[in-house]
């Protein structure tokens, strides 16, 4: 039960510190821990390192922020910490994918038509033509 207790602490000081600077180091310190430990054990936990969730946390805050008030985006940007609105908006990625086949040479390949063959096995299957 403490462990939960001081992962509501460290979530609690997180979410009061998303507009500020915020130091992994204090982080780890509101959680009784080292930085080293701390970082391992959160990310065991969550599945995020913890500037990967400070990001995504300030990202959600600021979408927020955009769809529920009359704010510029430069000052919505620089309120969640980035230095520009080009900054800003490359944090919101749009996802794209690409399949790229590459290869040294081309295949070469042939068809050959073969006489059918019979495999004897014991057991269940005795005669198997491919």
């Amino acid at each position: 039960m403490e462990t939960l207790r001081l992962l509501r602490q460290v979530n609690d000081y997180v979410e009061e510190n998303l507009q500020s600077n915020i130091e992994i180091d204090d982080i780890a310190r509101s959680a009784m821990s080292s930085k080293y430990h701390f970082q391992r054990i959160f990310h065991a936990l969550t599945g995020f390192t913890v500037t990967e969730y400070m990001r995504n946390r300030r990202l959600t805050l600021a979408a927020e922020d955009l769809a529920g008030s009359d704010s510029k985006v430069i000052d919505i940007a620089l309120k969640y910490g980035y230095e520009s609105t080009e900054a800003f908006a490359k944090a919101f990625p749009r996802i794209s994918f690409q399949i790229q086949i590459k290869g040294e040479t081309e295949m070469n390949y042939r068809i050959v038509e073969e006489k059918a063959s019979t495999a004897i096995e014991s057991g269940f299957f005795k005669n198997i033509y491919y």
